[in-house]
């Protein structure tokens, strides 16, 4: 059992490894290092939710040129902004993060405590906590993906998740010092990133490899142990791939809410238990192609058929012309459609 004592030592011992090890990232400032813009910690927490370092990099690097402060993303266009953020899914977190941007700038600044923070669209008690941690230097308990699988190593709890999840945080809360939270933070976050991986961890390198009962135990692959899923659902639909004769797409800007909300996309129809029923947006020829195209999202399978069509310079609806037509502006689901129509339209 350990006491305070042990506790701040052990995070003593982490800040000491961070000082050495840390990741370079573009959103960080270096251990111990000036405060940190509290624009690029929340954007670049935004984008992480769900999503790897690695995916994210390139995303942040091109909204931070684009867009340098809160103020000029909160001037920006939504259809620009959602643009940029193509590809990256989880499309609401787009649309929040343009909400949050305005309500920040209509209160002059960012807050610097976890509940104003978490008053702000988008931002729930993750992202306030590592906002408040990082750019503000509050001693919050930040609980991520990797701390979660960090605290169940060293504390050996076999609890499955999400059960667990208020018994890690309460592990995690232990560990919290007041000098420096910022860094300790984002240290466990790099600890289980780099060390304590899902697979393999490295205890042999590991700075809490001392104290760690799962390590002791022969556990740590095991843990955090998880409740299996249920199996998810297939859905069935089809999407309408138009090009007119001169060259232009025909797309629909998505409903605001919902999957892939307030992107651009493909004409098509519900996604539905069953085989859908046509409903092309336009009269035309419409042709199958010969491929299905097979996308997962968090709840459910989508299993998408594809029909494209030469139409007629006279034909309704919104078009983008070719040379403003970007498939990089489109969500990943409708790129793959693009990518397996456009050779039957001769694109």
């Amino acid at each position: 059992m350990r006491d305070e004592a042990g506790y701040a030592q052990m995070s003593a011992e982490l800040l000491a490894w961070y000082d050495r090890h840390a990741r370079a990232l573009p959103w960080r400032v270096p251990p111990g290092g000036a405060a940190a813009d509290p624009y690029r910690v929340w954007l670049s927490e935004v984008m992480l939710q769900q999503t790897t370092v690695a995916a994210v990099k390139d995303y942040f690097h091109r909204f931070t040129a684009r867009w340098p402060t809160v103020q000029a993303l909160a001037a920006a266009e939504d259809a620009d902004v959602m643009a940029e953020w193509a590809g990256l899914g989880y499309y609401a977190r787009a649309r929040n993060l343009l909400k949050c941007a305005r309500a920040v700038v209509a209160m002059g600044a960012f807050p610097d405590t976890r509940a104003g923070l978490q008053e702000l669209p988008g931002i729930g008690p993750y992202t306030s906590a590592a906002i408040a941690a990082i750019a503000f230097g509050r001693a919050e308990t930040v609980v991520d993906g990797n701390v979660e699988r960090v605290m169940a190593r060293i504390f050996d709890d076999h609890t499955p998740l999400p059960a667990a999840k208020p018994i890690l945080t309460d592990y995690a809360a232990r560990l919290t010092p007041d000098a420096r939270p910022g860094d300790y933070a984002q240290a466990v976050m790099d600890l289980g990133a780099t060390i304590c991986t899902p697979r393999n961890p490295a205890c042999g390198i590991c700075p809490w490899r001392g104290p760690c009962a799962a390590r002791a135990t022969g556990t740590a692959p095991d843990l955090p142990r998880k409740t299996p899923k249920a199996t998810k659902p297939v859905r069935f639909g089809i999407a309408y791939i138009g090009r007119r004769v001169d060259g232009a797409w025909l797309l629909e800007r998505r409903p605001p809410k919902g999957l892939l909300g307030g992107t651009l996309g493909w004409p098509g129809t519900d996604w539905a238990s069953s085989d859908p029923v046509e409903a092309p947006p336009v009269a035309a020829d419409w042709r199958a192609v010969n491929a299905e195209l097979r996308h997962t999202f968090t709840h459910f399978h989508l299993r998408l058929a594809l029909r494209v069509a030469h139409l007629p310079m006279d034909a309704e609806g919104h078009f983008v012309p070719a040379d403003a037509f970007n498939p990089r502006d489109l969500p990943t689901l409708m790129r793959k459609a693009h990518a397996l129509a456009a050779p039957a339209l001769g694109a």
